[in-house]
């Protein structure tokens, strides 16, 4: 007899098949114990999970799914996540070879429940952003009262939860590493429930959110750095899995990487990596954390040559470090730094290893470890952390703990000779004292290590002031002053490390694209990076889920935005890719209601499209614009659901054609046309490069009686 159940009720049962498995010492026959396994669940009776509650917000979908409608007849996979977590993060990949293996069809669906740990996470604009962040291909259900955790009483994040068929619980897994385990389970339950004939192969309404969006020059940049002595710029274009180069003036110098994920070192038009974070540039070196990787890379610009200085390839676990960099397995790192540990300038190169909570050093000359020791050039070892997730201080570097350290800044110079750590998941900033290596907090969090949910939205001093999962630092020497990226309360805030206040600079504390001008009315979503000028008298700010880097005038207290030409030799941005969907506008787009047209079945309609820029502006070529013609809820209309064209010349209207189908669907009297137009434009003289949308909704009032002529309909519309 089925009963609603929770985890605590599977355990016991499980736990039993995890002792018998670690002792298997064959494939075969692990996958004995866990069909029989599977046929003692029977024979107990089912041990049902709730439903999805009711009323959730769903994405990659085109609606709600159900345990016991749109599921049934599936192998489920359940991913409890949270977008912060690293850990959550690291079983991407897992999922990732678990839908190339099984599709749908075959029987299994993953579904991610987001169950937010911090309140920014719970926004649904937010969650969609890591989605399209992440590449997650899979529904993903907005839980974020977290009612179906607290139903299943999960306890901690990732933990995959697997359920048959009949929506029965099968088996769990808590925590990351679960690689070979995991397709054990799921390979064992498809092939068991197969053979019971449980299993349907009818597809799902999946619509992947990231078909439906127009193309943009930056994709999530995550980090910002800058060069003072070329005046140069480097940017970890995230979401194109690239780096760009640019100058002062936002000229792009170099391109390097993307449009795809991969990882080659070689020619700067042939290297590739994998959502790279981190960067710090000096003269004719980038460094790069290539975090999804889990490799630290060089651009050598002068020789027009990447390589890999640190990583193997994949995530490790060691947490102690010591080989030479290309022998050493390292995890996610997220942020670099260039300095010095004695024996040199800037020899060194600083890492936020987001992945094992520490902080790491790679020797790029002989240098010095804390106690004296020496060690050699190409060295990578672990500086700081003891590798648990912690908000531990302590004069003993090893002995401290991090929590998803994911920013740094070094301050070298006396009295301060630190460096600056953004601990994203407990929520403060914290210093590495150069000379002895101690580890304290500067501000954010609280003073109990265990606690990393101390986060909020406060200004004040020390432990009293809070952030909420901080994602980048920047020193500014000239005023003594540090400059934090406060991520997902959507601000800017200073700190001075000598008082351990700090207070917001720039921001409104929700998530927003504007500019303002002034401080306190410019939006951003999500900053993850942050850098300083030579001068001290501006910020670059990575506004990530804007897809912007901004710049903020310290001196005249103004944002604007810094402009990217994308005129490169290296790589060009690929050309957007075809859409099966109807686009989706931005919130700024410019909507118009066209009065109804009167036109018969069987007739061509032409919509002569006429676009204007500002004076002095001009298409950009590398970014094409283009028109999408939908008919939402009447694509009977069109012979697809979406067409769409480029726009690549404005001197003339732009003819849209579409003949009418000759048989009339008179379900709706009043259908209409959406025609919708992206336009990416570059002002000649700043070199400033925007993109504009806007759409014109055309009613028709179709005729049964046919009409040999064709209709013509002008459209117009001026940026």
């Amino acid at each position: 007899m089925a009963s609603l159940c929770s985890l605590s009720t599977l355990f016991p049962i499980q736990s039993q098949l995890d002792l018998a498995l670690d002792e298997a010492t064959t494939k075969q026959e692990e996958e004995t114990l866990v069909l029989q396994y599977l046929k003692d669940l029977d024979e107990r009776g089912d041990l049902k999970i709730p439903d999805f509650p009711t009323g959730l917000e769903w994405l990659n979908t085109n609606g709600p799914l159900s345990l016991i409608k749109e599921l049934a007849g599936k192998v489920v996979l359940l991913d409890f996540f949270t977008y912060c977590c690293i850990n959550c993060m690291h079983i991407l990949p897992d999922l990732h070879q678990l839908e190339k293996k099984h599709s749908v069809e075959d029987g299994l669906v993953i579904v991610g429940v987001h169950s937010a740990k911090f309140p920014n996470e719970k926004v649904l604009d937010n969650v969609r952003s890591a989605v399209l962040r992440y590449d997650i291909c899979h529904p993903v259900v907005n839980d974020s009262e977290a009612r179906l955790w607290n139903e299943l009483e999960v306890s901690c994040w990732p933990t995959l939860v697997l359920v048959g068929p009949r929506g029965n619980l099968l088996f769990s897994l808590v925590g990351e590493g679960h690689r070979d385990r995991l397709t054990l389970f799921t390979d064992s339950a498809l092939r068991y429930y197969r053979e019971q004939g449980l299993l349907k192969t009818h597809t799902l309404g999946i619509r992947l959110y990231r078909d439906s969006l127009p193309r943009s020059i930056l994709s999530f940049p995550g980090k910002v750095a800058i060069d003072i002595s070329k005046k140069r710029l480097a940017i970890a274009d995230t979401g194109h899995h690239r780096i760009l180069v640019v100058d002062s003036t936002g000229n792009l110098l170099h391109a390097i990487g993307g449009p795809e994920s991969g990882r080659r070192d070689g020619d700067l038009s042939e290297a590739s990596f994998n959502s790279p974070q981190g960067v710090a540039i000096k003269g004719d070196a980038v460094y790069v954390a290539d975090t999804e990787n889990h490799l630290i890379r060089k651009i050598d610009l002068l020789e027009g040559r990447v390589s890999t200085l640190a990583g193997v390839g994949a995530q490790g676990t060691d947490k102690e470090g010591g080989a030479m960099g290309p022998q050493q397995p390292i995890s996610s790192p997220w942020d670099v730094t260039l300095g010095t540990a004695g024996g040199g300038e800037d020899n060194v190169l600083w890492i936020a290893m987001a992945g094992t909570h520490q902080i790491w050093a790679l020797f790029l000359t002989d240098g010095k470890l804390p106690k004296g020791s020496e060690s050699k050039a190409g060295t990578c070892l672990r500086w700081a952390g003891s590798g648990n997730e912690e908000n531990r201080n302590n004069s003993y570097p090893h002995k401290a703990g991090f929590a998803q350290p994911s920013g740094l800044a070094l301050a070298p110079e006396e009295p301060w000779s630190c460096l600056y750590v953004a601990d994203s998941e407990s929520s403060t900033i914290r210093t590495i004292a150069l000379k002895d290596g101690g580890v304290k907090v500067l501000v954010g969090g609280e003073r109990d290590p265990l606690n990393l949910f101390a986060f909020g939205d406060v200004d004040g001093k020390g432990v009293d002031a809070k952030l909420q999962h901080p994602l980048g630092v920047a020193w500014a020497p000239e005023q003594s002053l540090l400059y934090v990226a406060d991520s997902y309360n959507h601000k800017i805030k200073v700190v001075n490390p000598k008082t351990k206040q700090c207070c917001t600079l720039a921001g409104k504390g929700e998530a927003g694209d504007s500019l303002g001008p002034e401080f306190d009315k410019t939006c951003f979503n999500e900053p993850g990076g942050i850098c300083v000028s030579g001068d001290g008298a501006l910020l670059y700010v990575a506004d990530t889920n804007n897809h912007q880097i901004k710049m903020l005038d310290l001196v005249s207290k103004t944002v604007s935005l810094f402009p990217i030409s994308i005129d490169c030799t290296d790589t060009a941005p690929a050309k957007p890719p075809a859409r099966a969907k109807a686009p989706i506008l931005p919130k700024s787009a410019a909507r118009k209601a066209m009065p109804p047209v009167a036109v018969s079945v069987g007739q061509t309609l032409n919509l002569f499209l006429t676009l204007s820029l500002p004076n002095g502006s001009k298409l950009t070529d590398e970014a094409p614009s283009y028109w999408a013609l939908s008919a939402e809820g009447n694509e009977w209309l069109l012979d697809s659901e979406v067409v769409t064209g480029e726009v690549l010349d404005l001197s003339k209207p732009v003819r849209i054609s579409t003949k009418l189908p000759s048989v009339w669907n008179d379900s709706n009297s009043n259908p209409s046309l959406t025609l919708s137009v992206w336009v990416y434009y570059c002002k000649e003289a700043g070199k400033a490069c925007m993109m504009k949308a806007a759409s014109f909704t055309q009613p028709l009032q179709i005729s049964g009686s046919p009409a040999g002529e064709e209709v013509t309909v002008t459209l117009a519309h001026t940026f």
